[in-house]
């Protein structure tokens, strides 16, 4: 079966090598000769068809690239997690403090709306919704600057081990390099905030967010953790199925804005945010630190890797089987 691009481009071709002869020899989109009785092609007309020629595949190509399919998007996803593993150890590490040092303008940008927006009783949703709003703009830097984030990879780093290219050690290198280099990035840049206070003037906003880190038990940080890193896992999903453009960023956007607007608990913006609190205020412990932060790094992990990372893999593999059950 003819499909209808590829009779128009055939179309084309027959035309173009009937450029020398008399319009009648032309053979519409139709397949039936041109009756016009006009005696040859104009000079545009030639310049269209060679335009037709060049331009249709372009046009194919960027419908395709506009709508990823899901095995396309896995294999993507696949490649990227492979390459991140076999990264060498020097490279891996400096991203990943860079990483962490970007995600302190995630807790000073809420310190700040947090210290300056007042939420009168009964209406937290004023302060809620600022610190949401601005809550993505350090992940945004972040992931479109290309460095290591660790919520980024309990899942993209999954997808090579389940398809049998890696191991599971070599997965567990990855994790342990990129948590260690972005609790590094975290803490230097806590430590700048701290410095920098003076400027800034959030001190208040540091203490309402380590409360907010601290306050709850271990099982509401837990769950909010494990939604905090599905919603992160998806959205570097996202970031795969869609062209690296403008769409990208509002991908990035629309999650973070999620985990903001629910109070989640991201892992290393978290991080920076007690570890700042832990600096510039007395109300807090390091245990208290240490006990969020390694709530926060679990709740993660479980909701990239497996709300993500097992349940893409597996229905997108299984899709693939489908056809072969007949076998």
């Amino acid at each position: 079966m003819v499909t209808p691009l590829k009779h128009v481009k055939e179309c084309i071709d027959q035309n173009m090598n009937h450029s020398g002869d008399n319009a009648s020899d032309i053979v519409l989109p139709n397949g039936n000769a041109n009756d016009s009785d006009a005696d040859a092609q104009t000079e545009r007309t030639v310049e269209r068809i060679q335009e037709d020629r060049e331009f249709i595949p372009v046009i194919v190509k960027r419908t395709d690239e506009a709508v990823r399919h899901p095995d396309d998007i896995l294999e993507k996803a696949i490649q990227e997690g492979l390459e991140q593993i076999r990264r060498p150890f020097l490279s891996l590490a400096l991203s990943s403090v860079a990483a962490g040092l970007i995600l302190g303008f995630t807790a000073m940008s809420v310190a700040v709306i947090s210290t300056m927006v007042s939420a009168p009783a009964g209406e937290p949703l004023i302060l809620r919704l600022s610190t949401a709003l601005v809550y993505p703009l350090g992940f945004v830097i972040c992931i479109m600057s290309g460095t290591q984030l660790f919520t980024e990879h309990t899942a993209t780093a999954v997808y090579p081990v389940l398809e049998g290219k890696a191991g599971f050690f070599q997965l567990l290198r990855l994790w342990v390099v990129v948590i260690l280099g972005n609790m590094c990035g975290a803490v230097i840049s806590a430590g700048l905030l701290t410095v920098a206070d003076d400027v800034i003037q959030a001190e208040k906003g540091y203490i309402i967010i380590a409360h907010h880190l601290t306050d709850h038990g271990k099982g509401a940080i837990f769950i909010s953790s494990v939604l905090a890193g599905w919603l992160m896992a998806m959205g570097g999903w996202l970031i795969f199925a869609t062209p690296p453009t403008i769409s990208q960023i509002v991908c990035i956007y629309i999650v973070t804005f999620l985990i903001g607007l629910g109070g989640l608990h991201h892992s290393i913006a978290g991080s920076v945010e007690m570890f700042t609190a832990l600096f510039i205020s007395n109300q807090f412990t390091l245990f208290q630190a240490v006990r969020f932060i390694g709530l926060a790094i679990t709740g993660n992990l479980v909701g990239g890797s497996i709300f993500v990372a097992i349940l893409n893999y597996g229905h997108i593999r299984k899709t693939q089987e489908i056809p072969n059950r007949g076998e």
